[in-house]
């Protein structure tokens, strides 16, 4: 029923109107309504998404195609894009690398060269399906072989005939598989004598006269062949006398991984010929009848196939009877990584919490990641890694929906798997068995929840017990079910602060606590309660606000810690349980330190014991432990000092130096080894010299540990001496030095008397010290034991400095700055001083700097502006308590988004404590920190802070607009699109704008909203054969963004005439009769008579029109009452702010066509729909879409207070809703209230007087505002500046501009003199076929418009249309209904005359 008195109109053309309807309506076509889906629609399938085929790691050379394979499966078939190195290939303008068919890369010329290697590196398979997801495939190494290089050539030599010979022709690893041998530049055939290693290097056994002759090795990848050097092999007879044994060829420790094949070369020489066997772990291998052990030529192992098990230490030994020789090598064998547990797809519901289980194995050990649709997935408080490798999601949103995998990698290569996550609607059961086997049963479990009364909010919900790590919630049963024995609860809880919500439900029906667990201690969290009975979930309860208690039960210290060392890099810590663990201990942690550092390492430990290695030699440490348990870390143990076992010094003394004291003797002086490398006490020094001349023999000399110099004796005159010195411990000898020489006098030297004066002394002065150098006395036949400096200021002989004969130069430190000093240089020996040498020097002046250090801004906030623009403050502890800069100090301010991750970061500078950071993205997080410099001194970055810019009105149309027909329905289309790429914020709806004509104003097209962020929309009751233009506009909480460009789409042909099964198109109050020319039913042009017709047809309509104008204005002037009148005051009392605002000849008049801007059916309340993702909207057709006659009084009471106002309750909604069994379905603004609501008008007994009230009052507003009906006046309310397009009624016929309902089936009438009635809706109310019509508005930034021009005669004065409305308030009786038919009746027959005749 409508909601104004634009729904009031006439008797004359309302009895007109009928009469039209009865003989011209098609009749209905069966099953009109929405199809009716099966139960269990709601769950959707999981999506077989995979890799048929994934690239592998591939070897190519230069200037060769490569092709790496990719496949994915997927219906629709997936999008295929590559990345290389982790970033995406650009394949369309490439012109070497393009994308097969299949998904396939190939990769044409490869290109390779030093400093160029675009081509080499890992690759990925990316598959996308969109509206699904993303996987990535394994990833795939390229290895380009590099330049042909030798580094190493054969040589030439001989072989005793019956011998082994080996010609070394050494590659880059990556080329060995393309070397060849040619002998006397013929290709050399390979038999089982004459073998190639993998290394290259060729091996012939048992040399016969056939094999000399001059070999080359040759590198063939594809380009111009690369030769080596050419090398004869000279085979001599074989000799009478036996050789020596020795190794040509020795094995090498080598990696390989599972199923690969492994060589181990081994050739030796010698006569007689050796004898080759292999020896493994102690056990001599069988090769003769084993398949995968196979001895090679001249001895080398070939394994094929290598298994873990070979993995070990082989050993080739060597024997040709007189003597044995032997060689070891090692053999790791890695395995790639393997699932034994592939994650597996699972059904969940929001803030659910969910665990993907991942097991891997491999060697090395595997290094797990997870993906999601492509994406790293990054631990947070929410995605958590546990159990090593499976991922765990708390909370979980509607964005956690996607593909997930599980990629494992270690040395060998990597491998994934993947699952997908679903997250169906919380009126949607979990399936309990996998979606691909859905049993019939199944499907009923899955079916949504019966229609019914949902229950309220539980009441008094508190939090009955609050521990640290747990809070227990009781509640009471809701007041509309205050048995509650059958009603289950569900627990909403989430961090303050966080968007998050976790769910937790109760064990069983009528249970009204739970307690939940794992919390964070002294942490805020907020819960609500809901209740579900058999209809679904009812109403939250009021959030309640809880804080836990902060951590009190934790375990005591571990007694009884002892510390054990066992090597010099190993120490032992054993200890014990807790006595009061306060639970059970969950693991340990060690803390070790060593002594004298302040950085303390901690390991976890499982068990009472720990052995840490890699500690340095003979070095104290100090260890603790802590006990965890699940309420966190205990009380520590006392520390425990413990020093590392001793260890021979790992480094040599320091400082060596070699004083000749005369011909006969040196003086050695030297320093101990570093601290950290001495290993323990340093008990003594061993010297060790000889002479240099000749390979002499050494001779050593030990002294004490204290002692640091040794005077050498008894040496030749004239001889150069090299000496070195190790130091020495309990457990051996270091390290010693390099060897340092010094050579002794040829005769001894005078030292008789003092030295000469210096031949030169130099100063270079600095700010605190200053640099001496100077050249020894001229007369060298003097002894000069040393150099004495003086220095002071303003006299040398405040100090005095000895340093060695053979230093030139020293560095006075510690000096004042700015001061003038006298330095004084004299050589010394035993005798005493020579004669000294003067210079002075003033050191350079020193501005003390600022000793304090610079502090980083404190309490740094991001004030968010605009959607562009954030404001950053901060404040400077290093300024005064006013903050105010006095220096010239600036502060720099850096800010970044992580989305993507890689963004780097932007800086500006400021010379106040706050900064305008513009230019922003909308809707999007910024981290934001600052520094402060001064001078050359600046502080470290701030703590962040962060801001989210405000949203933008989308600056981007929808994209990927598609028009569909729907399949079994003509007349119904779906509409999908993509969201716009340039949202600027959370898109809460969309508006699909259609027309027949793509050149109409935009207020003439007509309007479907969509609610929330769908992506798909189907419209029903199109015109067949009919061109339609479609455009959609998005729409976040700043308003609307621009149209998207028009798709054109042309509905389908009728099957077949509108006969039987068949539906004629609908002919609305805007259909207008074809114009000349056009072509009849039966194909033919239009005869003039038939124009003939026409005319009279219209004259007789307006000749009609007139008489019935004249009728309702006597009614009118007639039927005004004392009832009616006091309805009137009680309108305007009531709705006195919708006075009338404009002039007379505003006003329109009623006139044949039913104006929609005040008239308003409300679409009528139905079963919810099953199908989430699709929002249709159908007019219904038949009384089972209606809503019944409600009798009720309090349903009266509620619609009197809300139907008329736009603005219901959303208690009053459920509760109606529960009675009805029904959900009401509507269109409606965005963001202005729940999808679920609607503004319902159901006809009762009570509700007419309401109407009728409300009907007076409607029709004084202005009519260009009136299409702000009640289902935009909360929104306007709420936000009546954002300017939403509001809908109009949606048309069936496409120049419809009002969809007239239909005429119910004929059945006795049955009138009550006491109820009140309305044209047109009252009728069909008292029959109870009530057929609603969805009606909206259209317009933009609070304009109003009509939807579709509407022909409206002139408009009476405006006493007239009062006294119209007065007098349409009256109820019309069964007497008068039946004369005004008559009265029509006589008329038709009057018209059908004068158009025969």
């Amino acid at each position: 029923m409508a909601a104004g008195c634009g729904a009031r109109r006439p008797r004359g053309p309302l009895l007109l109107l009928l009469l039209l309807l009865l003989l011209g309506r098609p009749a209905t076509a069966a099953g009109g309504g929405p199809a009716p889906q099966s139960p269990g629609a709601g769950v959707r399938m999981f999506t077989p998404f995979h890799f048929l085929v994934e690239p592998e790691d591939t070897l190519s050379v230069r200037g060769s195609s490569v092709t790496l394979n990719c496949s994915a499966y997927s219906e629709p078939p997936p999008k295929i894009e590559w990345k290389k190195d982790g970033t995406f290939l650009n394949l369309v303008s490439d012109d070497r690398r393009q994308l097969l068919p299949d998904g396939s890369l190939f990769i044409s010329n490869v290109v390779h060269s030093k400093h160029n290697k675009p081509d080499e590196g890992y690759y990925q398979c990316v598959a996308t399906v969109e509206s699904l997801g993303t996987i990535v495939s394994r990833t795939a190494k390229l290895t380009v072989a590099g330049l042909p290089r030798f580094t190493s050539q054969p040589e030439p030599s001989s072989v005793y005939a019956g011998n082994n010979a080996v010609l070394n022709c050494e590659v880059n690893a990556d080329l060995a598989p393309f070397v060849r041998w040619e002998q006397n530049r013929q290709p050399l055939l390979l038999d089982d004598r004459v073998v190639k290693l993998p290394s290259g290097a060729l091996v012939l056994s048992n040399v016969t006269e056939g094999d000399g002759g001059l070999y080359r090795c040759v590198i063939d990848s594809g380009g111009p062949p690369k030769y080596s050097d050419e090398a004869e092999l000279k085979v001599l007879p074989e000799p009478e006398v036996p050789s020596d044994l020795v190794f040509l060829k020795q094995p090498s420790s080598l990696v390989k991984a599972v199923g690969q094949s492994v060589v181990l070369p081994c050739v030796a020489s010698g006569l007689p010929a050796p004898v080759i066997r292999w020896v493994k772990n102690e056990e001599t291998l069988d090769t003769d009848s084993s398949e995968r052990l196979v001895l090679l030529a001249g001895g080398s192992l070939e394994i094929s196939a290598v298994t873990e098990n070979d993995a070990g230490t082989y050993s080739c030994v060597a024997d040709s009877g007189n003597e044995t020789i032997e060689a070891q090598a090692e053999l790791t064998v890695q395995a790639h990584p393997e699932f034994l547990k592939r994650p597996a797809s699972l059904y969940a519901h929001e803030s659910m919490d969910i665990v993907f289980e991942c097991e891997v194995t491999g060697k090395p050990a595997p290094t797990v990641k997870w993906v999601k649709n492509g994406d790293m997935v990054i631990p947070s408080d929410y995605f958590k890694i546990v159990k090593e490798h499976n991922l765990q999601v708390l909370g979980l949103v509607k964005s956690d929906e996607g593909f997930y995998q599980c990629i494992a990698e270690n040395d060998v290569g990597n491998a994934q798997a993947g699952a997908q996550l679903i997250i169906l609607e919380h009126d949607v059961a979990i399936p309990t068995l996998p979606p691909t086997s859905l049993t019939s049963a199944t499907t009923d479990h899955l079916a949504p929840a019966t229609t019914g009364p949902l229950p309220s909010a539980p009441r008094d919900v508190v939090a009955s017990l609050v521990s640290t790590r747990f809070i227990k919630l009781t509640w009471r049963t809701p007041a509309s079910d205050p048995q509650g024995d059958s009603l289950t609860y569900s627990v909403f809880y989430t961090k303050e602060g966080t968007a998050r919500e976790r769910v937790e439900n109760t064990s069983r029906p009528g249970e009204m606590q739970v307690t939940i667990q794992n919390l964070m201690p002294a942490t805020v969290y907020i819960f609500r309660v809901t209740a579900q009975n058999k209809h679904g979930s009812g109403e939250s309860s009021s959030p309640l606000r809880v804080e836990t208690q902060p951590e009190v039960q934790l375990p005591g210290p571990a007694p009884n810690i002892r510390a054990y060392t066992t090597s010099p890099t190993s120490i032992t810590v054993t200890w014990e349980k807790p006595v009061s663990g306060n639970g059970e201990i969950q693991n340990y942690k060690l803390y070790y330190m060593e002594k004298g550092t302040d950085k303390e390492q901690d390991v976890d430990v499982s068990s009472h014991s720990y052995t840490i290695n890699g500690l340095k030699k003979y070095t104290e440490y100090t260890f603790r432990v802590v006990a965890y348990n699940k309420h966190g870390p205990g009380v520590s143990t006392q520390d425990v000092a413990i020093r590392t076992l001793s260890d021979v010094p790992s480094a040599a003394p320091q400082n060596l130096s070699l004083e000749v004291r005369n011909s006969k003797s040196i003086l050695v002086h030297w320093q101990p080894p570093p601290p950290t490398t001495q290993n323990g006490v340093i008990s003594g020094y061993k010297i060790r010299y000889r002479k240099a001349s000749r390979k002499s023999d050494v001779t050593e000399t030990l002294v004490a540990g204290t002692q640091l110099s040794q005077l050498i004796e008894g040496l030749d005159r004239g001889t150069e001496y090299n000496f070195r010195v190790a130091a020495l411990t309990v457990n051996g000898t270091g390290p010693a030095t390099d060897w340092l020489s010094a050579e002794t006098f040829e005769s001894d030297l005078d030292e008789t008397r003092v030295p000469d004066v210096p031949s030169s002394l130099h100063v270079r002065p600095l700010v605190t010290s200053i640099v001496v150098s100077w050249t020894p006395p001229e007369n060298q036949n003097i002894v000069v034991r040393g150099y004495a400096i003086g220095y002071g200021i303003g006299s040398p002989h405040a100090q005095t400095i000895k340093v060695d004969y053979k230093q030139r130069y020293y560095t006075i430190e510690n000096l004042d700055p700015n001061s003038h000093y006298v330095i004084t240089l004299k050589a010394f020996n035993h005798v005493g001083e020579g004669i000294p040498l003067y210079e002075s020097a003033v050191t350079r002046p020193h501005t003390v700097p600022d000793p304090t250090p610079m502090m980083p801004p404190v309490g740094v906030q991001a004030s968010i502006l605009s959607h562009d623009t954030i404001r950053v403050t901060w404040a400077d502890n290093s300024l005064p308590k006013h903050q105010k800069i006095t220096d010239s100090r600036y502060y720099t301010i850096r800010w970044k988004t992580n989305i993507p991750a890689n963004t780097k970061y932007k800086n500006a500078n400021a010379t106040t404590l706050s900064y305008l950071v513009t230019g922003l993205k909308p809707n999007t997080l910024y981290e934001f920190s600052v520094m402060v410099t001064k001078g050359r001194r600046s502080s470290t970055w701030s703590m962040t802070a962060h801001g989210t810019t405000f949203e933008l009105v989308p600056t981007s149309p929808p994209k990927d607009v598609t028009v569909v027909s729907k399949e079994g329905k003509p007349r119904t289309i779906i509409v999908n699109w993509q969201p716009p790429s340039e949202a600027n914020g959370k898109i809460t709806g969309y508006i699909i704008y259609y027309s027949t004509d793509v050149n109409a104003e935009i207020h003439d097209w007509v309007i479907e909203p969509v609610v929330g962020n769908r992506l798909t929309h189907q419209i029903q009751e199109l015109t067949l054969d009919t061109p339609y233009y479609f455009k959609i506009q998005a729409r976040n909480s700043k308003g609307m963004g621009p149209m998207s460009e028009a798709v054109q789409f042309r509905t389908p042909k009728a099957s077949g005439s509108a006969g039987k099964g068949s539906r004629l198109p609908d002919l609305g109050s805007d259909y207008k009769p074809p114009m000349s020319g056009s072509n009849s039913p039966h194909g033919s042009p239009t005869s003039p008579l038939d124009s003939n017709v026409l005319l009279v047809l219209i004259i007789s309509v307006g000749v009609i029109t007139i008489v019935a104008v004249v009728i309702i204005a006597v009614f009118c002037t007639r039927r005004t009452t004392s009832h009616q009148k006091k309805k009137r005051a009680a309108c305007k009392s009531v709705n006195g702010s919708h006075k009338y605002k404009g002039n007379s000849k505003d006003v329109k008049p009623p006139d044949l066509w039913i104006h929609h801007e005040r008239l308003e059916l409300k679409p009528i309340a139905k079963s919810p729909d099953p199908n989430p993702i699709m929002t249709d909207t159908p007019i219904p057709r038949h009384s089972q879409d209606t809503t019944p006659v409600g009798t009720s009084s309090d349903g009266s009471t509620h619609q009197r207070r809300n139907s008329y106002r736009g603005h219901e309750s959303e208690d009053s909604m459920s509760t109606l809703a529960g009675r009805r069994g029904m959900r009401p379905k509507m269109m409606m603004p965005f963001d202005s209230q729940p999808p679920q609501q609607s503004v319902r008008n159901t006809p009762s007994t009570d509700t007419m007087p309401a109407s009728s009230s409300q009907t007076c009052c409607a029709d004084h507003q202005d009519p260009e505002g009136a299409t702000s009906s009640s289902y935009l006046a909360s929104s306007q309310e709420e936000d009546s500046g954002q300017g939403l397009p509001t809908a109009h009624v949606r048309p069936s016929h496409p120049l419809k501009s009002f969809a007239v309902p239909a005429v119910p089936p004929p059945r006795p009438p049955t009138y009550d003199p006491a109820l009140p009635s309305t044209p047109l809706l009252s009728q069909q109310a008292l029959n109870h076929h009530l057929h609603a019509v969805k009606t909206a508005s259209i317009g933009t930034l609070g304009r109003s418009r009509p939807p579709m021009p509407v022909i409206v005669p002139s408009a009476p004065e405006v006493q007239e249309t009062t006294r119209m409305l007065e007098d349409s308030e009256s109820s019309y009786e069964p007497d008068e209904l039946t004369k005004e038919m008559a009265h029509l009746e006589g008329l038709m027959k009057d018209l059908n005359a004068i158009t025969t005749a």
